[in-house]
């Protein structure tokens, strides 16, 4: 009894230890779990904090991003060469059966003398005859089954063929749009322009969230390509500053960008899309169709005034290439840089506070006058290149008295065109503007613009205006900037009397004109 009591003891003190280690194991084994499970949340924590911060350098980096990539696209690049398989058999439909024959199903046939014997003659005919019976139904299945295989594989080769001939059909047709495209663009056809540099900013590389939209228009008397781009909105810029985890709750939090600093960096990305877009466009542009170009940032947004959608312009830019490409652009500040080429930069991006485009590209989209063109009213239209001296001025008073302006015509102009004294009765925005107008075939050189700049002058005039019923070089443009002189050009001008005189006109030059002054 007494070794039995012992043994017990001896077995529960045992246990007991067993027990003890086995809960110190788990205990420890629980904390191991816990110190992972902590340092995953602390490294989820990091990994946030390292994307938010990849981001933050993507949007400080969306200029310095492009100094590395050749904007030019070689359409020849884009052309297909699809990859034609061969003709895959399938198994089933590759093996052959065996074709039934005859002599393994007759049977043998009897000696000499058993053909003398009645019964076994009779008998030898008769499993012929079950034979050829036999035969006969085999070779029907055989020939069902070579027939089905043989449709089955002539409609999957047909298949095949089909699918081949279709590929070769969207190839050529695609490559025949682009080589179509290349020789357009090589002879300079304003379509074909568009076309091309809306495929170099779509093939741009932005950070995600950027909405990488833009219509084109292209202007062949000036040169001049105007861009309506999308911006990204405000949102772009995160809320979160940080993400910290909180051991004690379990919990990651976030602490809140200032927004300060919000707003310094999407001023920031405005300026880097606008300088981004144009560098991508002139560095394309290697045949230089292009002397100048309009860029037009805007953003879509809910007007929370009415509650209904809102496209407001944050920053507008007319610039010259020669101008464009004096630039040293991975060494300057994106807004200052917008300040030096006298862009209008909204003053506050982040609250949509909107400015006046330099140029609305309803004024310059091709695709206007193409449809105003076609109209039925086409010969009621009056042609301004035809119009006398005394119509024609009438038309551009009308015009701009029609935009809110006290227009007062002068004496004739030297140069067959308009000119006239206006007065805007805005009160403070307002004041004299002096406004010409020529009936051009040719592009006006700097020296019109000059001769306004003067006449602005003398007249001490607030804003001069220029419209012509053809266009404008680059010299024109290189002179205007940061002047108060406004470039219009015959769409603008066709554009303007519809708007806003209710005169659908037409520009058709006659083959006899002759511009009255060739500027230089």
């Amino acid at each position: 009894m007494k070794l039995e009591e012992s043994d017990r003891k001896r077995v529960a003190r045992e246990m007991e230890q067993a027990k003890k280690l086995a809960d110190k194991e788990l205990k420890l084994a629980e904390k191991e779990r816990h110190r992972l499970y902590v340092e995953s949340r602390i490294a989820q924590t990091e990994l946030q904090n390292a994307e938010l911060e990849a981001f933050i350098d993507e949007l400080n980096g969306v200029l310095a991003t492009t100094f590395d990539v050749d904007d030019y696209l070689d359409l020849d690049s884009l052309k297909t060469n699809p990859a034609i398989s061969d003709f895959q058999i399938p198994l089933h439909l590759r093996l052959k059966a065996s074709e039934p024959r005859i002599e393994n199903y007759l049977p043998e046939p009897p000696s000499t003398l058993q053909k003398a014997i009645p019964w076994v003659k009779s008998k030898f005919e008769r499993e012929v005859h079950t034979a050829t019976k036999l035969f006969k139904g085999d070779m029907d299945k055989y020939q069902a089954a070579e027939n089905s295989r043989k449709a089955g594989l002539q409609a999957l080769q047909e298949e095949h063929d089909r699918k081949t001939k279709a590929l070769l059909e969207e190839a050529e047709s695609r490559n025949n749009e682009l080589e179509q495209l290349k020789q357009d663009f090589a002879a300079g056809q304003p379509d074909a322009i568009v076309d091309y540099f809306v495929l170099v900013l779509s093939a741009s590389n932005y950070p995600e969230g950027f909405p990488q939209h833009a219509k084109l228009a292209y202007v062949p008397e000036s040169k001049q390509i105007v861009i309506e781009y999308d911006l990204p909105p405000f949102e772009i810029v995160p809320e979160i500053g940080t993400y910290k985890y909180v051991k004690s709750s379990d919990e990651i939090t976030t602490t809140a960008r200032p927004i300060s600093q919000r707003r310094a960096l999407y001023a920031s990305v405005i300026a880097q899309v606008t300088l981004r877009t144009v560098h991508e466009v002139l560095e394309a542009d290697r045949t230089e169709h292009i002397d100048s170009v309009v860029f037009n940032g805007y953003v879509d947004t809910i007007d929370k005034a009415t509650g209904r959608p809102a496209r407001i312009c944050l920053v507008t830019l007319r610039v010259t290439r020669d101008t464009f490409l004096e630039l040293d652009l991975e060494n300057v500040d994106p807004e200052l840089c917008l300040k030096a080429l006298s862009a209008s930069v909204s003053k506050s991006p982040s609250e949509l506070a909107p400015v006046r485009p330099v140029l609305e590209f309803d004024m310059v989209d091709p695709r206007f006058i193409e449809e105003t063109d076609v109209i039925s009213t086409l010969d009621q239209r009056p042609n301004l290149m035809k119009l006398s001296p005394s119509e024609f001025e009438a038309l551009i008073s009308n015009l701009f008295q029609e935009m809110g302006l006290e227009t007062r015509l002068t004496q004739a102009s030297r140069d067959g065109g308009v000119d006239c004294v206006a007065y805007d009765p805005r009160p403070i925005l307002g004041g004299k503007v002096v406004i010409q107008a020529k009936r051009y075939k040719n592009t006006v050189g700097v020296s019109a613009v000059r001769d306004l700049y003067g006449t602005l002058q003398n007249e001490g005039a607030s804003k001069g205006i220029l419209v012509t019923t053809s266009g404008y070089g680059k010299a024109a443009f290189e002179f205007a900037e940061g002047k108060p002189i406004e470039l219009l050009s015959g769409s603008n001008l066709l554009y303007l009397l519809s708007e806003h005189a209710g005169i659908e006109a037409k520009i058709e030059v006659p083959d006899d004109w002759k511009d009255p002054v060739q500027d230089s």
